[in-house]
């Protein structure tokens, strides 16, 4: 049975699409020494090597070891080392221990990903009629799609690694100067939005691409709310730093207070105060700095202030006599007019646990393990950030992380009751 015209185009549409992103995770990599890829920094972040080669893993171990005929792995020790999670699949190299593995070395991870590529491609290639296209469609877009996940977290793991570096080394230098940026944001405007019934989680297939936790879609309650029509920004965070925001217990939760408290909090992560040691080879030009991809910058008043944890994002809204949105206010006025900055500036914190949505079930096979089994202790967040891939996310999109993580691009809109 010789394939159809419509499964021969998406077929063709799909390798430019592997070849697309496995390319770019290549080119994120490749401002990078082997020394910088090998490291990892704290228990949560992994190598830049490593999510090279765990990615390669997912299309080995999920794709072609069960549908590729003949396939031969490239190294059979690869199993243990770049399984992430997942249990079925059997014992794995420990995840905070992952900054060990000076070997393979950064050339054999690539030969690894030539390998895998080309056997990909080949098994698209072959695809024979409407059985076979229908076993391999959904791995490899589910594949490009967690590889985009790691293409995100490949950035953020790397500058928290060169953030521990007293040289404070830039990921890649900025193409101009580093100009004291005074612009003050505008004035918060909040944008009323009625409630009642709405419908939230993804439509289904014919939508395209969701993950198993984005659905299924179903019906939400709300109250009449008003949201704020963008992020709270630098200089407003700033504001709050000035009233002593850290030093207030009557803003923060509990468990929120006690990370204050533990961690030595004063100021979002990567914020450099001007009199900080390691600002002195920088010769900062006074006021706040803040260490981002392009290295030790002046602080923006008017950027998306970012690097929040949940507990400070909270503290802030309750500083500023607001709230966090849940993430259904947050997807029910994602098109709401005069709204900007809904996504690619900073995941936005919302006050919703990651919680199932009523009836889900996990995508079926070793995929079971991708979502589901993380639906405990998380909050989630909304939107994607500088650091997210371009046409990766979508109004359903839902990321999580424990409340604690500040290391992301993190940040936060907010809300009012009505």
């Amino acid at each position: 049975m010789t394939l159809s015209r419509p499964i021969t185009q998406a077929a063709s549409a799909l390798r430019g699409k592997f070849r697309e992103v496995r390319a770019a995770s290549l080119a994120l990599a490749a401002p990078l020494s082997a020394e910088d890829q090998c490291i990892q920094s704290m228990p949560d972040a992994s190598p830049t090597k490593w999510h090279l080669a765990h990615t390669t893993w997912f299309f080995e171990t999920v794709l072609l070891q069960p549908h590729a005929a003949g396939y031969r792995p490239f190294d059979e020790r690869f199993h243990y080392l770049f399984n992430s999670y997942y249990e079925a699949l059997g014992p794995r190299h420990p995840r905070p221990q992952r900054g060990l593995l000076t070997r393979p070395s950064v050339d054999e991870v690539h030969a690894y990903r030539a390998h895998v590529d080309e056997a990909v491609l080949a098994l698209l290639d072959g695809a024979d009629g409407e059985r076979d296209w229908a076993a391999i469609e959904p791995i490899v877009t589910l594949g490009l799609h967690h590889e985009q996940q790691h293409q995100e977290l490949l950035l953020t793991d790397i500058l928290h690694a060169l953030s521990c570096n007293p040289l404070l080394p830039a990921y890649r230098p900025a193409a101009g100067p580093a100009l004291r940026l005074a612009a003050v944001p505008p004035a918060m405007r909040w944008l009323p939005q009625p409630g009642g019934m709405v419908q939230v989680g993804h439509e289904g297939p014919q939508q395209g691409f969701a993950f198993d936790n984005e659905t299924p879609r179903h019906a939400a309650l709300l109250q009449p709310y008003a949201i704020a029509d963008r992020l709270v920004s630098c200089g407003d965070y700033a504001q709050f730093i000035a009233d002593g925001g850290y030093q207030r217990p009557e803003l923060w939760l509990s468990d929120g207070w006690a990370a204050v408290q533990a961690q030595g909090w004063r100021h979002p992560a990567y914020w450099l105060a001007a009199d900080d040691p390691r600002l002195q080879a920088q010769q900062p030009q006074g006021g706040w700095q803040v260490f981002g991809l392009h290295g030790v910058r002046p602080m923006e008043a008017d950027a998306p202030v970012s690097q929040l944890s949940f507990y400070e994002a909270a503290a802030y809204a309750e500083w500023a006599g607001a709230r966090l949105p849940t993430e259904f206010e947050w997807e029910a006025a994602f098109d709401a007019p005069g709204i900007s900055q809904m996504t690619g500036h900073v995941w936005q914190w919302t006050r919703s646990s990651y919680d199932p949505y009523p009836g889900f079930r996990p995508m079926p096979g070793i995929a079971a393990e991708y979502n589901g089994k993380f639906m405990v202790g998380q909050l989630v967040l909304r939107g994607g950030s500088v650091a997210t891939p371009a046409g990766h996310t979508r109004p359903s999109y839902r990321n999580f992380f424990p409340p604690a993580a500040r290391w992301q691009f993190s940040g936060l809109r907010l809300a009012k009751d009505i």
